[in-house]
């Protein structure tokens, strides 16, 4: 006989944490149970506290807990490996069962409960395998194990979840198992033992009750996301089994279990992610939610999707874009550790979105007239010399015409001094009579003359034109279509002859946009234009608490209609609870836009994660501060490169500096380099540049990353928000002095919540007006 044998999400990420000698022996056995589950070497035997799970032995230390899940077509036995731990870490009462509401099983322990709530519960655990020998005394027991030793009472308090009845627990889809436990539950040290061993859905819903989510507001965020369309039969663990996500037990996973669990993050994916990822729309779809949420994750999981529906083929009918080159290489070195077959990943066109454009444009500009682009700070010395040229230095600020520029000509396509003086500047703050509006453009026309006249476009003209070839392209292929249909559908083989074969048929079949906060409105009518309208077409994942530059858009506004599409993340599986708490401090009091003139929120974002609270303190000078910099990371370093079993480890990309400015960064690493003889790498638009193992940035360049740990250094209120630059808007522009503000409160929100495990912020001087802890006294050198 042969069985089939899978392992459950839960037990895989306990295997990540277990020495690699219990590994191997892990998969030794898993061999022998396939070959035979019932040889007596194994020592299958159910528990008593549920007959659906069953023990079996690795070593004489570890066992393996399993469910059976049925026969195949062949009469082969499934089973499910729902735990991998030590002996006096089992008890009898563990339980598995199917979930009412999403139909997946799911496996409870309630071991890691504190005894009082059990107490008060009612519940006593009795180990599956008594130690008649004793203790040994290598081996510290287990909390519950103690039961002697316990806990004083806690003083009388009402339960967390006193406002809450058991039948509306089970309605929303709470484990049967955990109802009574969390009912009893009076502080958020027993809600954080209890949802640590609960299934997800579990998590999310009493995380979110008690955060004072209503039941309605759970029913519609967390429960209906994960509910299953089908009938649920509770008994059928067959049927079951296809709706949970689990992995089968081969050399492959050995492989991937190796590597540690980090790597595995980042592919993870959530059963309520699950349904955005699978579910047919029938037009534009849009997932938001704060950092560490799974955005990105999900975007690639729906290219996965997407990719197994496409026929056969070797074109490229899915786009997949972002901001920046060095986000677009992540998501391709992600993408292939996701897609195992090349040829299908050959199938996915991956590129930022600035190099989209450019490509866009060679295909349609005629030979020899490709412009280069400049960046901001050319632009700006542009503008200064046409100001200088027509007498009115002083007049207006470089910044803000070039604001003008962007937002308002480029941004809604203005083409003439008409329609100027009939554009809605929402947003813009500064209103503007129609003489300025006259003054302006007179400005603002020669500005965009002098620039045709030297070859040079900013990337905002660039976006425009390429948005203005592709919807030509998209226009001609529409009224092909129109003529198609008005002879009634017959071939049009003289009239194709005629046309390029680019005006047949638009670029992709599929579009997905990671980091789409950050895209200019002439991206997105670029983008539009690249799909036709209509089923699974676009996918947008974003958060625009994360936006770090001036691009705001309304996306019905552009063709892109996403309402009754669209879904938000609240739980993050990467930043632990205490960084997050400091994280969100920093946004408190801004309120930001959903893409869709409407407003988003972070409320009922949370983790389940812990971890060390964030380390704030100052420095007297920059150079106390580079040296306390070197201390942390030589610490990090240290402990991160050490194994269990006392070999090295490789840390390069674990650790990372983010820093406010590039003169910053530039003295960040002369000290890391020549002082304190550490190797960096340091982050550009075309991803690291270095081999060293610190990664080392501004602020921007984190977006979409992710650090086991990281330090925010010079976070001084000089630099975060840059003060001496933006004060003057104060009383002159309040609305561009409040868009400052909340950029800089942005990049700081982006940089604390790259950090997985550990965060430390640091200043000299005054620490930014956005950290709400601080020390008394600065430390000074040699502290």
């Amino acid at each position: 006989m042969t069985v089939r044998l899978s392992l459950y999400q839960k037990a895989e990420h306990e295997l990540y944490k277990l020495d690699r000698s219990v590994k191997a022996k892990f998969y030794d056995f898993s061999h022998r149970f396939r070959e035979n589950p019932h040889s007596n070497g194994l020592q299958l035997k159910a528990l008593k506290g549920d007959s659906q799970i069953f023990s079996a032995r690795i070593d004489d230390s570890y066992r393996a807990l399993l469910t059976r899940t049925g026969t195949d077509e062949r009469g082969d036995e499934n089973w499910l490996i729902i735990a991998v731990r030590h002996r006096r870490d089992v008890y009898e009462q563990l339980s598995v069962a199917i979930n009412r509401v999403s139909g997946e099983i799911e496996f409870v322990d309630l071991s890691v409960v504190g005894a009082s709530a059990l107490r008060r519960a009612g519940i006593q655990l009795v180990p599956a395998e008594p130690d008649t020998a004793g203790a040994q005394a290598a081996e510290p027991p287990t909390p519950l194990a103690a039961s002697s030793v316990d806990e004083a009472p806690a003083a009388a308090a009402p339960p967390l979840l006193a406002a809450h009845s058991p039948h509306l627990l089970r309605e929303l889809g709470v484990a049967e198992s955990l109802i009574d436990v969390a009912l009893t539950l009076t502080d958020t040290a027993d809600l954080d033992r209890l949802v640590a061993g609960a299934p997800l859905l579990s998590q999310d819903i009493l995380y979110g009750l008690a955060a004072g989510m209503s039941p309605d507001e759970v029913r519609v965020e967390i429960t209906d996301a994960v509910a299953s369309p089908e009938h649920i039969d509770l008994a059928d663990f067959g049927a079951a089994l296809a709706r949970t996500t689990v992995t089968t037990v081969d050399e492959a996973l050995q492989k991937v279990l190796e590597t540690g669990d980090f790597q595995a993050w980042k592919v993870f994916l959530h059963p309520s992610q699950a349904r955005l990822v699978n579910h047919a729309y029938n037009g534009p779809a849009r997932v938001s939610g704060g950092p560490g949420t799974g955005k990105t994750i999900v975007a690639l999981h729906r290219i996965h999707h997407l990719l197994q529906q496409l026929k056969p083929g070797r074109d490229k009918p899915i786009l997949l874009t972002t901001f920046t080159k060095n986000l677009a290489a992540d998501l391709n070195a992600r993408l292939s550790e996701l897609v195992d077959d090349p040829a299908l990943l050959a199938r996915v066109d991956i590129t930022h979105i600035d190099e989209l454009a450019y490509k866009v444009i060679t295909e349609n500009a005629l030979s020899g007239r490709n412009k280069r682009r400049i960046d901001d700070r050319t632009a700006l010395n542009e503008l200064r010399t046409v100001l200088n040229e027509l007498g009115q230095q002083g007049s207006w600020e470089p910044e803000f015409l070039l604001d003008e520029w962007e937002q308002v000509i480029l941004g809604q396509a203005v083409t003439t001094r008409a329609d100027y003086f009939q554009t809605r500047r929402a947003g813009r703050g500064h209103p503007l009579t129609r003489p300025e509006r006259a003054a302006i453009w007179n400005i603002l026309d020669r500005f965009a003359t002098g620039l045709d006249s030297k070859g040079i476009e900013t990337w905002g003209q660039a976006a425009e034109r390429a948005a203005r070839y592709e919807m030509e392209r998209a226009a001609r292929i529409q009224a092909r279509r129109a003529y198609k249909d008005q002879v009634g559908g017959r071939d049009l083989i003289h009239r194709d002859a005629e046309a390029t074969p680019i005006d047949l048929k638009h670029r992709y079949q599929h579009v997905v946009v990671d980091e789409a906060q950050d895209l200019r409105a002439a991206h997105w009518k670029m983008l539009r234009a690249m799909v036709a309208p209509g089923d699974n077409d676009m996918f947008i994942a974003g958060d625009t608490h994360q936006r770090v530059y001036d691009n705001h858009v309304s996306l019905s506004s552009l063709g892109i209609n996403v309402r009754g599409r669209s879904a938000r993340l609240s739980l993050s599986y990467r930043t632990t609870k205490e960084i997050l708490t400091q994280a969100l401090s920093v946004m408190s009091g801004e309120t930001y836009d959903d893409l869709d003139e409407g407003t988003d929120t972070l409320a009922g974002y949370r983790s389940v994660l812990h971890g060390p609270v964030p380390d704030l303190h100052g420095y007297t000078t920059w150079e106390d501060e580079l040296d306390g910099l070197a201390t942390t990371l030589r610490t990090w370093s240290d402990e991160l490169a050490a194994r269990d079993d006392g070999t090295g480890r490789d840390t390069r990309g674990l650790i990372a500096v983010a820093v406010p400015d590039r003169d910053k960064v530039s003295q960040v690493i002369y000290h890391l380099a020549t002082k304190a003889g550490l190797g960096y790498a340091q982050l550009t638009s075309d991803g690291p540049r270095g081999d060293g193992a610190i990664h080392v940035g501004t602020m921007p360049r984190f977006k979409g990353l992710e650090y086991q740990r990281l330090v925010i250094v010079g976070a001084n209120d000089r630099l975060v928000p840059r003060m001496e630059a933006i004060e003057r808007y104060r009383t002159e522009d309040p609305a561009r002095y409040r868009r400052e503000l909340r950029k800089a409160r942005s990049m700081l929100f982006v940089a604390a919540t790259r950090a997985r495990d550990a965060l430390t912020i640091t200043w000299h001087g005054n620490p930014s007006p956005f950290l709400t802890k601080t020390v008394t006294e600065p430390v000074q050198r040699g502290q």
